[in-house]
């Protein structure tokens, strides 16, 4: 009873009433898949959009320094730790320096470009210039006197007396560099990131190796000769970059000639300036810190060719990192001032991913590579041997590194600078550098001792910064960006608004 052919009789209507409400809850996480896709794939291009020609450009800025290591290289390994260990100090004293007063040039220019304030990107673009070049002429007596110093410090009497020559010889570059940065982010604000990597393109292929194979091979200037091919490269670059702005009709809104406003205001860029150098200083001075450490271990000649050969490798690299973090900087600032903190989370865990994958495909890259590689640089057997035995250790650290890239793009994008400097100066100088020194020294790792201390530091940070950014409260993130931007970007925006009406 109550059955036909087995069937209970309610059945269909049991199966209809189910239907009536599973299809509609079906249909809306079908379209909610649909729409997270969209979003997903939007952002994934956006993204790579905005960090490809960041990429681009640094890894071509980086070319020359790189290429003029690699002739040196083939001289002498007295010649390769020489330059290698100037190139060290230079880039703490100096370009990275530079290069931390620069990113606060790119928020400041891409917040006055959003805002519609165009003849701002010209303004600031002349400050940058001259504030840069005023630096980079007190961090140039550090550079002259780079042999006394070096051997202050307990180096090798030898390496000292050649980073001493070769750093003076460089000294031009750090003006090109102070000249370059503002130029750079002017032009990357503006999206013209397609010059200025055509321009330094034209400038590592056309000139600078030409002209380190000329001085140093042919003349016989020796690694004189490739801190002067970079001198005149850099200048050309800065030539070529000059003229496109002063000739170009595309930035006749934002450069309109020179002004005494760039001049003024110059504490307020200060304010931005210092807490991204700081930040980014703090990061930097580690690796070359390791540079200058393994100056100490047995065979300094060849322990100090091996670090800045793995030393560049990994700045390479860091350049695919950094790239990727800048844009999520852009996208996070851009989502936070919108008023949509869950689309700067979601950018966050796509950054995340994105970056992971590409420190692992490197990884296997440099493993795959790893007596391959130093060839570029060296033809020592004892110095590719040396490389070949960290490489492993590199790969680790390519992965690791490319999770803090990522979270210092975060860092920057929510105005954490002074944060992530504190965090960094603890990490690294509290757990990465006595680490190195411990493991190199007392348990006699050496090279990959220093380098295991570091992704100790680095770890650190990592986890540090990522907890922070896992407990965030985006809404109120999303607050204070915007409270931000109305304190230190609206109120110049209306000074300069007053100027214009007068």
């Amino acid at each position: 009873m109550g059955t036909v052919n087995g069937s209970k009789l309610g059945e269909p209507l049991l199966k209809n009433a189910v239907s009536d409400k599973i299809e509609p809850l079906l249909e809306a996480q079908s379209r909610e898949i649909a729409d997270y896709r969209t979003w997903l794939k939007g952002e994934v291009k956006q993204q790579l959009s905005l960090a490809a020609p960041i990429i681009t450009v640094n890894l071509l800025l980086f070319a020359n320094n790189c290429v003029s290591l690699m002739f040196v290289g083939h001289l002498s390994e007295l010649s390769l730790a020489s330059a290698s260990i100037a190139m060290a100090i230079a880039t703490i004293s100096g370009y990275t320096v530079i290069m931390g007063m620069a990113t606060a040039l790119e928020n400041l220019c891409r917040q006055a470009f959003a805002q519609n304030v165009y003849p701002l990107l010209g303004i600031y673009l002349q400050q940058g210039i001259w504030i840069f070049n005023c630096v980079a002429l007190v961090l140039s007596t550090i550079w002259w006197n780079m042999a006394p110093i070096l051997k202050f410090m307990g180096q090798d009497p030898k390496i000292s007396d050649g980073a001493g020559i070769y750093a003076r010889y460089l000294v031009p570059t750090l003006f090109s560099y102070a000249t370059l940065q503002p130029l750079v982010r002017f032009l990357q604000a503006q999206d013209a990131g397609l010059a200025i990597a055509l321009f330094s393109a034209v400038t590592t292929v056309f000139c600078h190796i030409p002209l380190c194979w000329l001085l140093i091979f042919k003349l016989k200037y020796g690694m004189i000769g490739a801190a002067i091919a970079s001198g005149v490269s850099d200048w050309l670059n800065v030539l070529f970059l000059s003229l496109y702005v002063g000739c170009s009709p595309n930035f006749g809104s934002t450069w309109r000639g020179f002004s005494k406003r760039a001049f003024q205001d110059v504490g307020k860029f200060l304010r931005v300036a210092l807490p991204s150098t700081a930040m980014l200083c703090m990061d930097a001075w580690t690796f070359q810190i390791v540079v200058l450490l393994s100056g100490y271990l047995p065979n300094p000649k060849a322990e100090i060719s091996a670090l800045s050969i793995c030393l560049n490798t990994i700045t390479i690299l860091y350049m695919f990192h950094y790239g990727l973090g800048a844009a999520l900087s852009m996208r996070v600032s851009s989502e936070l001032s919108a008023k949509r903190p869950a689309n700067a989370r979601g950018a966050v865990g796509v950054t995340l991913t994105l970056c992971l994958i590409e420190g692992i495909i490197t990884a296997v890259a440099l493993y795959f590579m790893r007596f391959i590689w130093p060839m570029l640089y060296t033809s020592d057997p004892k110095v590719i041997k040396f490389v070949a035995n960290i490489v492993p250790v590199l790969s680790i650290m390519a992965v690791v590194d490319a999770f803090e890239g990522t979270l210092h793009g975060v860092a920057r994008g929510c105005g954490w600078q002074v944060l992530a400097a504190c965090t960094n100066l603890v990490t690294f100088y509290g757990v990465g550098v006595p680490s190195a020194a411990v493991l190199a020294f007392v348990f006699n790792y050496r090279g990959r001792g220093l380098w295991f201390g570091i992704i100790m530091g680095l770890c650190t940070q990592s986890l540090i910064v990522g907890t922070i950014t896992y407990f965030t409260n985006w809404e109120r993130q999303s607050q204070r960006v915007r409270e931000r931007v109305q304190r230190e970007v609206l109120p110049t925006i209306s000074e300069h608004d007053e100027h214009e009406e007068e």
